[in-house]
């Protein structure tokens, strides 16, 4: 089953990543609009009668800088700007984009035949943007820590979409040093699976698609506070455990995480719920032992084929009472035809699909006709 919200009309299909022709440029900036941001936390828009202005608060976990972002129309005069900001014309026509949780962003919007390149096309699982790879209209760019700059420059992208774990990325400051702008896409730092997916009204704005984001977003959201509300009328919380070991650590969801928003929203007891904790813990196996052994499920362990493939990662992974009844989820029931998850693909765009499958496996009789997604059933 695939899931693909809208079709635009003919018209906007057709035009694509063309450019819209304006007229000329108002001589005082006057503030219209801001964009109406729900629950992402990194990012706000602000439009103007010649212009808008991005401001990024949370490109990276703990950022204490704010870049801004100034997008003027191809046919538009540069308003006056400090050096700090970064001017994109728009709409983009060609774009590079570094993270595959963009590519189905563009897809819904209907601009993805302005992608041109990416960094290790393997990982993306979209059967359509594979076609445009596949027939050669989107480069590879060798991988993120060692981009082909001269395939790059030859192909001379409006914009880089890319993404900071620190702050200090050598690939995308020399990118910028050829003056290609590089904007800083945030949506992986939010804490709400909503706001995750309300970033695709940032990338939105690159393709004056603002309109189009706006409704795309409101159905996801609308999706997800209805299965929400459904996953109420559970007469039972299943306990749950989440995460899975690396070499002697485990690494599990916090309490405040995304994941253990969806175990909230889903009706369900995650076992380190009361944790404040906005990222992961790192555990050791008798700590998650003790609090874990006898939970009901385990949902998102890792990339694990089967249950001997686990065992044989690990032979604790036996002691758990989920292990023994057959109540293992991995997020690995789609993958791309060159071995990408389209869990980490599309997953964050449509929360409200990782939310179903979570109430599907907890709760199976509030959603007897819905198939699995994402996840699937360890045997």
């Amino acid at each position: 089953m695939r899931f693909i919200l809208f079709y635009i009309s003919t018209l906007l299909i057709l035009s694509g990543c063309k450019e819209q022709k304006k007229q000329l440029t108002p001589s005082v900036p006057t503030e219209t609009t801001s964009v109406n941001i729900k629950y992402a936390k990194g990012f706000s828009i602000r439009h103007f009668n010649a212009h808008k202005e991005i401001t990024i608060t949370r490109a990276w976990p703990k950022s204490k800088d704010t870049l801004r972002y100034l997008l003027v129309d191809k046919e538009y005069d540069i308003p006056s700007h400090n050096n700090k900001t970064t001017v994109i014309k728009t709409p983009i026509s060609k774009v590079v984009v570094m993270s595959t949780t963009n590519i189905p962003t563009l897809e819904y919007l209907n601009v993805d035949t302005c992608l041109i390149g990416f960094p290790n096309t393997k990982f993306i699982s979209s059967e359509k943007t594979r076609k445009r790879i596949d027939n050669g209209d989107v480069k590879d760019l060798n991988n993120d820590l060692d981009i082909n700059m001269e395939l790059l420059l030859e192909l001379a992208p409006e914009l880089v979409i890319g993404f900071s774990v620190n702050g200090n990325d050598k690939t995308l400051n020399q990118i910028e040093k050829f003056n290609i702008p590089v904007v800083l896409d945030g949506a992986w730092t939010e804490e709400h699976p909503l706001g995750k997916a309300e970033w695709i009204k940032f990338i939105a704005a690159f393709f004056n698609k603002e309109k189009e984001a706006d409704s795309i977003f409101k159905t996801i959201e609308s999706s997800y506070l209805k299965a929400k509300k459904l996953a109420l009328n559970a007469p039972k919380r299943p306990s749950v455990l989440s995460g899975s070991m690396f070499k002697d650590v485990w690494n599990v969801p916090g309490g405040k995480s995304f994941m253990a928003t969806y175990f909230k929203d889903a009706n369900t007891r995650y076992l380190w719920e009361t944790n404040q904790n906005t990222g992961s813990l790192q555990l050791n196996f008798e700590n998650v032992l003790q609090k874990a052994q006898q939970a009901n499920f385990w949902i998102g362990a890792g990339n694990f084929d089967n249950k001997e493939q686990m065992a044989n990662s690990s032979k604790g992974y036996v002691f758990f009472d989920a292990f023994k009844d057959n109540n293992i989820y991995t997020y690995t029931n789609k993958v791309g035809p060159k071995g990408g998850l389209l869990f980490y693909e599309l997953g964050s765009l449509r929360p409200d699909i990782i939310l179903k499958d979570i109430i599907k496996i907890a709760h199976p009789e509030l959603l007897k006709n819905y198939d699995l997604y994402f996840f699937k059933r360890l045997e």
